[in-house]
């Protein structure tokens, strides 16, 4: 498995597994990422924001495994949001979401001092991992939140990092 930035080739792989996973989980509902207007084009949506970016995992044939995505949330109180982490059922338990988390928040820990994230109280395995990653839950969204649907909300105090973009 290798990490790598998303590339405008790889929009349709992750937005199809985004889209499948929340329809498994009864989530293909307004205020999820399945009606995000930029999913079918992600890689142009984080090349276009400063201290954002997107990666994928991929397989030795260079197939999409899962992506997560970095971008500001609130860049005057160092707050940046995860985004989109999501992993296909076939690669689910081979360490993919763990890498791909590793690899955003060295990115986040360079440009931001808290990295935020919204959820649904039901991806029980991606819960978990924020958990063990050392994401505190929060009571409420913080203030600025677009997704109203999202029903469990994490922040993490990041480390300082020398990561290189």
């Amino acid at each position: 498995m290798k990490i790598r930035l998303l590339e405008e080739k790889d929009n349709k792989a992750m937005a199809t597994i985004i889209r499948d996973i929340l329809k498994a989980h009864h989530l293909d509902i307004p205020g999820t990422a399945y009606f995000d207007p930029y999913l079918d084009h992600l890689s142009g949506y984080y090349e276009g924001k400063a201290d954002a970016s997107y990666w994928v995992a991929v397989d030795e044939g260079d197939k999409i495994l899962g992506g997560v995505g970095i971008a500001p949330f609130d860049p005057d109180k160092g707050i940046c949001e995860l985004q989109k982490l999501y992993v296909s059922p076939e690669a689910r338990g081979l360490g993919v979401a763990k890498a791909l988390m590793h690899e955003a928040l060295e990115f986040a820990s360079a440009h931001y001092t808290y990295c935020y994230l919204e959820t649904m109280d039901q991806l029980k395995a991606a819960n978990a991992l924020y958990d063990r990653l050392g994401f505190e839950k929060r009571t409420s969204p913080l203030e600025g939140s677009e997704h109203g649907t999202m029903d469990t909300w994490y922040i993490k105090q990041l480390e300082p990092s020398t990561y290189k973009k």
